[in-house]
């Protein structure tokens, strides 16, 4: 436990750095309810922060984007996380949190090439016959050069930046605790999900800190679509790819937002979006593991209407189960069947609402799409107000599918910047036909039957066990009733931590009290030894007193 407060006083630092942010942006009150104020609002002033010009006039949306940018890059990641949270924020929340961009400035190649010549095993003059010294792109985990192998493969290198890990764990860990303290201090912010995000975003940040996990994601994308010309993922050169260093071919393309230059080239946007629609609809229904930020700045459009797919490093993951119910509930929204979709979504959903007033709420989604066949309906629309709904009746997405639902988002998005005719539902109902057939075919049918009959198998086998040990538990009187009251064991923690300090408060004042003795007789013969021995005794009681003040400190904090 002492350990633990050292490593709260050492992150300190940090924390009044975050709470100072938020209260010159006007989000002093979060700070108060969530434990982080005291005497950083009153230090505020002396120190004289100023609020931002024009803050009085920001939307809410709006300043927690500012915030998030000057709290620097894994903030602005968490941000970008939160924008695939369909479920969780309204559309001008999200889109605000869209706007988040990771940029820096960039490190001289001299700063990085110790770390360069590790990663490659030598110096990079011996494996590039060309380097260039200006990056390409800087970001806060990293930053990206084009260079050139000695056969003359045009490539890029994606370089971590040196010493970042330590300072997102830092972060990381800040941020848990704080979730932590949110969802048990600030009951009104519970239905953002603290914890469940911050579980997300732990796991995307880890990934992405992981090059090579990046580059295995390009490898199994790349696997899927074999055979597809039109679609091209950059080749990955594992001899000197790895953890902090990813190497992989260099295409020449358009970029995604440059659509006067695609009419330039004389490309066909018509069928890019098309092409580009299908791509992604593959990967999220038919493979189950897509590209989860499809937007224009991840795309380059290549001679003959060809795409190519960048940066696999936020990727998702669906199984065939969710898959099925994907389909499902747009094929219960074309028959208006509101009573299977209120069904799907609370199989997805986590939380407890009233089925009644959810149903009604579809019945009333779906009246603004009755008599639209598929092909006819705007299924980013569709989405959207379906999230809405998700979010009005205080349910939550599994994560993979709120990042499927704004993936699908944003694909519209794009097909629509190339061609403002596209018809998203139109190109994806042969998916969804496809998803709804896949779920019934008779190998799947009878996968699934082996795996129920071995599990139920599995389960009679071993009752008579369970059982026997359940009747001989209560014939010895050894069964037990476990209930557990959590404000009653809220209690007995406070109690027990009051304990703790009053303990160590005791002992750091006797530390004092003896150790002052000893000192004092340091003046008398024969008593040489005892001032050798006072100083111990004093660090020992200021190491007490520390965890003492860190710990009601802590506990000020949670009340």
């Amino acid at each position: 436990m002492l350990w633990e407060a050292l490593g709260a006083a050492h992150e300190l630092g940090r924390l009044h750095d975050i709470a100072a942010i938020l209260i010159r942006y006007g989000f002093g009150d979060v700070v108060q309810r969530i434990g982080m104020a005291g005497v950083l609002e009153r230090a505020g002033k002396v120190l004289g922060w100023r609020t931002p010009e024009g803050l009085a006039r920001l939307a809410p949306p709006v300043r927690v984007r500012c915030a998030l940018e000057e709290l620097g890059p894994t903030f602005i990641k968490l941000g970008q996380i939160l924008a695939t949270r369909v479920d969780l924020f309204p559309p001008e929340w999200i889109a605000e949190f869209a706007k988040l961009q990771d940029a820096a400035p960039a490190a001289p190649l001299a700063e990085i090439r110790a770390q360069l010549n590790e990663d490659l095993g030598e110096e990079p003059e011996a494996v590039f016959a060309e380097l260039e010294a200006e990056p390409l792109a800087a970001a806060s985990l990293a930053q990206v050069h084009r260079a050139r192998l000695a056969d003359g493969t045009p490539v890029i290198l994606k370089v971590r930046r040196p010493g970042i890990r330590p300072i997102v764990e830092a972060d990381l860990r800040l941020l848990n605790r704080l979730a932590e303290i949110v969802e048990t201090e600030a009951p009104d912010l519970r239905r953002y999900r603290p914890r469940e995000v911050m579980q997300q975003f732990t796991l995307s940040m880890r990934s992405e800190l992981d090059f090579s996990s990046e580059c295995h994601n390009a490898e199994r994308i790349a696997a899927n679509f074999a055979g597809h010309e039109e679609i091209v993922v950059p080749r990955i050169h594992w001899q000197w790819s790895g953890e902090r260093l990813n190497v992989q071919d260099y295409i020449y393309g358009i970029p995604g937002r440059d659509l006067e230059e695609v009419d330039a080239a004389g490309l066909d946007r018509k069928l890019l979006a098309r092409r580009g629609a299908k791509a992604a609809l593959k990967m999220m229904l038919e493979d189950g593991f897509f590209h989860a930020d499809p937007h224009p700045g991840n795309v380059l459009y290549l001679p003959g209407n060809r795409i190519a797919f960048l940066d696999f490093g936020m990727v998702g993951r669906i199984s065939e189960k969710r898959r099925y119910q994907v389909a499902l509930i747009l094929r219960h929204l074309a028959v208006r069947d509101s009573a299977s979709v209120a069904a799907v979504l609370l199989d997805w959903g986590d939380g407890t609402v009233d089925v009644e007033q959810l149903t009604a709420g579809i019945e009333r989604f779906l009246d603004r799409y009755h008599g639209m066949p598929l092909r006819q309906i705007d299924l980013g629309a569709v989405l959207s107000d379906l999230a809405s709904i998700v979010r009005n009746h205080s349910l939550a997405l599994p994560p993979e599918l709120a990042l499927l639902i704004k993936a699908l988002i944003g694909l519209q998005g794009v097909g629509r910047q190339l061609d403002p005719d596209f018809d998203m539902a139109a190109e994806a109902s042969p998916f969804l036909q496809q998803a709804l057939l896949a779920h019934y075919a008779p190998d799947i049918l009878f996968e699934r039957g082996g795996r129920t009959l071995a599990s139920a198998l599995h389960l009679l086998a071993g009752l008579p066990q369970d059982l026997r040990q359940l009747v001989r538990a209560a014939v010895r009187g050894k069964l037990q009733v476990q209930v557990e009251v959590p404000p009653v064991r809220r209690f007995g923690d406070q109690i027990d931590c009051a304990v703790s300090r009053l303990t160590i408060g005791i002992i750091t004042a006797s530390l004092i009290v003896g150790s002052s003795i000893m000192l004092a007789a340091g003046g008398h013969p024969g008593n040489s030894s005892l001032p050798s021995l006072g100083p111990f005794g004093l660090i020992a009681a200021a190491i007490g007193g520390l965890w003492v003040a860190v710990s009601v400190w802590r506990g000020a904090g949670k009340k």
